[in-house]
């Protein structure tokens, strides 16, 4: 991936020159030590003599930035400050404005409640362009409003397109903001946190300069000595560093060093491959060793004697109140979260929804048997051909992915083509074999249809934080859908067909299934009114087994023997909105538009939306425009419905 040139945010970076892969090589290569590098110092960095180790992207990103910096830290850039000069600025900056913040201190204090670093990232390697027109000033006061402690800036500027102006405006609007007279002083401003690719004490110090109360240290780039003697200055100048690692090789280096924040990379920056079980992992290796670490006994410590040995931090792939709770029980102090709330359509509201203190996710979880009032959580982009389409649907926030094999779709894909649609989603979601879906059933409800729906949409509902691929099937045969998810990986199936409720039980497949329930208009597709919605929504409800994993509710014209989809018709949504008040979640699909989606979220406020037709420039072929404008119609909807709970 070639570098890429900054000029948005603070000030335009200048044209920056590339450098060959010999040129890279040999700056790691001097960085680890030349021929001198050791087993010992760099065996964690070089794959231990693994002859196919080869430089990885993160790598790559290390040494540009070593190469970039040389000409400042050797004197070559007359224009660049001393690293003398840089410790005088951040003297005279933190006396004008506020002493450096104990990272450490701030994430103890915040204990029961998980500490939330909340980041401002513009792009990345492997997902390209987030939010590059946001103001990171602007941005950071909208996290720290809504209870974020520590702001993380990404400033490196060719990939991630980011900068230290970003950081300083950061740093000088949060402050403003906690010293204005509405705060009456009561809350401390967030500590900042420089998130880069630092590899020497100038960029520490540049970083101190511009504001910064922390940085960030990435063991899996750094030989242990380098890595304790850049712990060792931050501490010199009053900073206490997130030491970041991601294997549990890494931990080891990270804790000779000297580490007392450690900060777990779920995705493993060689291969963007992400695992939200490496930060689990890394607590239990911190339990076997006998470091104290655990967030919720911080609140007992009674002096500095008794503090935690080590803070440990989770640093990617989070973006729910279920991967914060996941986290928090297993000793985890903070939580870093940055693409979610970039692209979310009101990041204040998407902070309150994490549920950082555990008496608002126990509240949250609290209802049994209710109405279904959470709103909209899915999107479902359907009928999809082409996998450009579909990384389209991914960036701009759809959870399930669908492709129709139904013999009568004029949107039926091959295999080929619907191989290719998961590869596609598998590389965007950093994933590189299907999502199982962890489903935990509620015993003390009895384990009712009901229940057990709720339950398994509710698992579904924290699977599809990354995108899954849902095959569409419609009276096929069992072995052909099953040969169908084997061949193409399909995450999920959908029935809708005649098939009934107890055909969508997984073990049929090997995967969950959605089911279908059809809703019937007249020949003519009108509604017809034979009974209320409510009866409707009670006939339904009668029917439905704990076989699917969710329910769809879709228009179906009468006479039609083929089945329902497909009719670019609405229902009575007032029938899922009966549905949901008796406990149900469903997902809605039959007719919606961009220009609907609106009115469907805020009014019936469905668990889900599902959209084919209504997003298209022809059959299979999706309107981008379209396509965008009806993710985001919902998603804005679902936060201005979600305003009135």
């Amino acid at each position: 991936m070639p570098p890429q040139n900054n000029a948005i945010g603070g000030s335009s970076a200048p044209s920056r020159p590339e450098y060959t892969d010999q040129q890279l090589h040999n700056a790691l290569l001097n960085f680890y030590g030349g021929t001198d590098a050791t087993r010992e110092t760099c065996g964690h960095i070089f794959g231990f003599g693994n002859p196919t180790h080869e430089m990885s992207m993160l790598q790559r990103i290390t040494a540009t930035t070593m190469l970039d910096y040389e000409p400042k830290i050797n004197g070559v850039d007359s224009t660049a400050p001393t690293i003398s000069k840089l410790l005088e600025k951040a003297s005279a900056f933190h006396t004008a404005h506020g002493p450096i913040l104990p990272l450490q201190d701030i994430i103890q204090s915040k204990s029961p409640c998980m500490t939330l670093a909340a980041e401002f990232k513009r792009a990345s390697p492997s997902k390209g362009d987030i939010a590059p027109h946001l103001h990171a000033g602007e941005q950071a006061c909208v996290y720290f409003g809504a209870g974020a402690s520590v702001i993380s800036v990404l400033t490196e500027e060719r990939w991630f397109k980011g900068s230290l102006d970003d950081l300083t405006d950061a740093r000088m609007a949060t402050t403003q903001l906690a010293n204005n007279n509405d705060n009456n002083n009561t809350q401390q401003r967030p500590a900042i946190l420089r998130k880069d690719f630092i590899t020497t004490k100038y960029q520490i110090a540049e970083a101190a300069a511009s504001g910064a109360d922390t940085v960030l240290l990435i063991v899996a780039t750094t030989p242990s000595n380098i890595l304790r003697d850049l712990i060792d200055f931050s501490r010199s100048i009053g900073i206490e560093p997130l030491v970041e690692v991601h294997a549990l090789i890494e931990l080891d280096v990270a804790i000779a060093a000297g580490a007392k924040v450690v900060g777990v990379n779920n995705r493993n920056l060689h291969t963007f491959q992400l695992d939200l079980a490496q930060t689990e992992k890394v607590a239990e290796e911190l339990t076997k060793r006998g470091l104290t670490f655990h967030h919720d006994d911080c609140a007992a410590a009674i002096d500095d004697n008794n503090k935690q040995q080590v803070s440990l931090c989770a640093l990617s792939g989070m973006s729910s109140a279920h991967d914060v709770d996941r986290y928090r029980n297993v000793g985890v102090g903070m939580c870093l979260i940055g693409e979610s709330l970039m692209r979310a359509t009101d990041p204040g509201v998407a902070i309150k929804g994490l549920c950082l203190d555990p008496k608002d996710y126990a509240a949250s979880q609290s209802v049994s048997g209710g109405a279904y009032t959470g709103g909209t959580k899915m999107i479902k982009i359907c009928g999809l051909t082409d996998p450009k389409d579909a990384l389209v649907a991914c960036r701009a926030g759809a959870n399930l992915l669908g492709v129709i094999f139904a013999e009568k779709s004029k949107r039926k894909v091959s295999v080929e083509q619907a191989r290719d649609i998961v590869n596609s989603v598998r590389s965007f979601g950093e994933r590189s074999d299907r999502v199982t879906v962890q489903i935990r059933t509620n015993n003390k409800n009895g384990d009712t249809p009901l229940s057990a729906l709720v339950a398994k949409s509710h698992a579904l509902e924290l699977a599809a934080r990354r995108p899954l691929v849902v095959g569409v099937f419609q009276n096929q045969p069992f072995d052909f859908i099953k040969e169908m998810v084997d061949k193409c990986g399909l995450d999920l199936v959908q029935l809708h067909g005649s098939e009934g409720m107890e055909a969508a039980n997984s073990s049929n497949f090997g995967v969950p299934a959605l089911r279908v329930v059809d809703i019937e208009l007249g020949s003519d597709g009108s509604d017809e009114k034979d009974r209320s919605s409510m009866d409707t929504a009670a006939s339904i409800l009668k029917k439905v087994t704990s076989d699917p994993i969710a329910i769809l509710l879709d228009t179906s014209i009468k006479g039609d023997e083929h089945g329902g989809g497909g009719t670019g018709k609405t229902f009575d949504w007032t029938i899922a909105e009966s549905i949901q008040n008796m406990g149900l979640p469903v997902i809605i699909a039959g007719g919606l538009t961009p220009e609907n989606i609106g009115e469907a979220v805020g009014h019936v406020r469905p668990w889900g939306v599902d959209v084919a037709g209504g997003v298209e420039a022809g059959p299979g072929v999706k309107d981008v425009d379209k396509l965008q404008k009806f993710i985001g119609g919902a998603k804005k909807a679902a936060v201005e419905a979600s305003k009135g709970f």
